[in-house]
């Protein structure tokens, strides 16, 4: 029941008539029940293992809570206190570590488990053993990466006495199943997310309108241009890579940077209008990330909740590891430069995330290597501050000015694209290979002689890609400045307003690809 069928929008209508008829008190049932009619819809074999993590984590929350609520004895001394607290922080560690290796088993046998076997298989042959390891046949579960990382969180904060935790488990199931976000996010946090749940909202218009308009923004997104370019981008990349050489590759990134954005941001405001609808309000997982001046702040911007997550869970535990400090002490002393030996711990760390960014993207070498690519260039970037600072005053170049900050995005933009090759190519090797094909027979003859025209992108098709880019840009720079501009429409007149809701609504109908939409990627 993908978000952009005729399916999907009964459910929601139905459900959500439903949801403001009966009784505020038993809404939350009405949602769980949703969601898992939701997840039914696509995979009824795999729902076991979603519960199973909700289950785990959800004891592992009640186990944590306990603990937490202990005390020692009021007549104890203060080392019997500090040994009471000792061991219940030696048990609160033992508890999360277990729901940690039990959640997050589950996914890495589910999604890893054949990356693995194809991997040793790969050292047998080059060794020439005999013998092989067989693949096994493994269904991945819908928003497994999602459900997983958002329900460990809990875990984590209940640990760190950041919330209580649920007492009713059909409560916290809610949490980690929700169905407008089960598929690709955004990663909830539960003292935001939980409680809007269960509050008693009441039919607003207004909600519902801002819903509709978040929704049917997205669907201008994916109908429109992620699906249009899709064609063009499996033909290249896909279909007969090695056949492509110079324009075709360089429009074909081009085309996959449209489609992966308009595809995921675009999902993400279906998403976000449709929790809307219901009186949820959802983090936001994009902020105009190609106006980003470094790559740092690329992945600020691009999949925010993912890079919040791997910040506050994976990033700040290492940097305050006994571990890490060691790092810091060992390049203190061994780095005279001040700024070098305070940088290379946080590089350090920045590779370990985006190692693991990239491992969470798939399960695959070339996912891996997407990863390290940008944990590279920000750790360089880190590296050499200094160098740039001084490169600006010797050139008279005003860091803070237009001029510069359109060079950055500009650049920014380039090393996004360059690291799409890995996101997008059927392997690590074929990425190389794209990459040094892309150099050779650079000219605009694919367009002049009309041969760019036959891989599933007519020029009309180009035209229209191009109309929307423009109004997706000149919409993200308005959000840039400032502008809201769902408040803005709202506050035109009722013709103007419809004007352009109908502007919107029939060029969806008009030029999108409706019964012919792909899944999201």
């Amino acid at each position: 029941m993908s978000f952009t069928t005729f399916e999907f929008f009964l459910f929601a209508l139905t459900a959500l008539v439903v949801y403001y008829i009966i009784p505020k008190k038993v809404r939350w049932v009405w949602l769980l029940i949703l969601s898992y009619i939701y997840y039914f819809s696509y995979h009824v074999t795999t729902v076991w293992m979603m519960i199973l993590t909700t289950a785990v984590t959800y004891t592992g929350g009640v186990l944590l809570g306990r603990l937490n609520g202990l005390k020692p004895d009021k007549d104890a001394d203060r080392e019997a206190k500090k040994a009471f607290k000792k061991n219940i922080t030696h048990r609160k560690k033992k508890v999360v570590l277990l729901v940690i290796l039990l959640s997050f088993g589950v996914l890495a046998v589910c999604k890893y488990t054949n990356f693995m076997i194809g991997n040793i298989n790969g050292i047998l042959a080059m060794t020439k053993a005999t013998g092989r390891l067989s693949v096994l046949k493994l269904t991945l579960p819908l928003g497994i990466s999602f459900y997983t990382f958002q329900s460990v969180s809990y875990v984590v904060d209940v640990y760190r006495g950041k919330h209580e935790p649920q007492k009713n488990f059909f409560k916290y199931a809610l949490f980690v199943s929700f169905f407008p976000q089960i598929m690709q996010g955004p990663i909830g946090r539960f003292d935001k997310l939980a409680p809007q749940f269960f509050a008693p909202h009441k039919f607003d218009l207004t909600r519902i309108e801002y819903g509709l308009q978040r929704i049917f923004w997205g669907f201008f997104k994916k109908l429109i241009l992620a699906d249009r370019t899709a064609g063009y981008v499996n033909n290249v990349f896909v279909n007969n890579y090695q056949a492509f050489n110079g324009f075709y590759v360089i429009v074909a990134v081009l085309m996959y940077c449209v489609e992966l954005y308009a595809d995921f941001s675009g999902g993400m405001d279906i998403v976000i209008g449709t929790a809307e609808m219901f009186g949820i309000t959802m983090d936001e997982n994009f902020k105009r990330p190609f106006f980003s001046k470094s790559i740092g702040e690329f992945w600020r911007r691009w999949h925010v909740t993912l890079g919040e997550w791997m910040k506050d869970y994976i990033f700040y535990p290492f940097s305050l590891s006994k571990a890490f400090n060691k790092i810091g002490k060992f390049t203190k002393k061994h780095f005279k430069n001040k700024h070098v030996a305070q940088t290379i711990p946080i590089c350090i760390s920045n590779l370990l995330i985006f190692f693991i960014v990239g491992v969470w993207h798939g399960a695959a070498w070339k996912y891996i290597m997407y990863g390290m690519y940008n944990g590279v260039i920000i750790a360089f970037s880190n590296l050499c501050k200094p160098l740039y600072k001084k490169g600006l005053e010797k050139c008279h170049i005003n860091a803070d000015g237009r001029v510069w900050t359109v060079v950055q995005i500009l650049r920014t933009f380039i090393l996004v694209n360059i690291g799409w090759y890995f996101d997008m190519a059927l392997s690590f090797r074929a990425a190389i290979e794209m990459m040094i094909n892309t150099v050779y027979q650079i000219s605009f003859k694919p367009f002049t002689d009309g041969s760019i025209f036959t891989l599933g992108m007519a020029r009309s098709d180009f035209l229209i890609v191009a109309i929307g880019c423009v109004i997706w840009f000149v919409v993200s720079y308005m959000q840039e400045k400032g502008i809201r501009i769902r408040d803005t429409v709202s506050k035109q007149i009722l013709p103007v307003r419809w004007a352009l809701y109908l502007a919107l609504v029939f060029s969806i109908i008009i030029f999108g690809y409706i019964g012919q939409t792909q899944g999201f990627i």
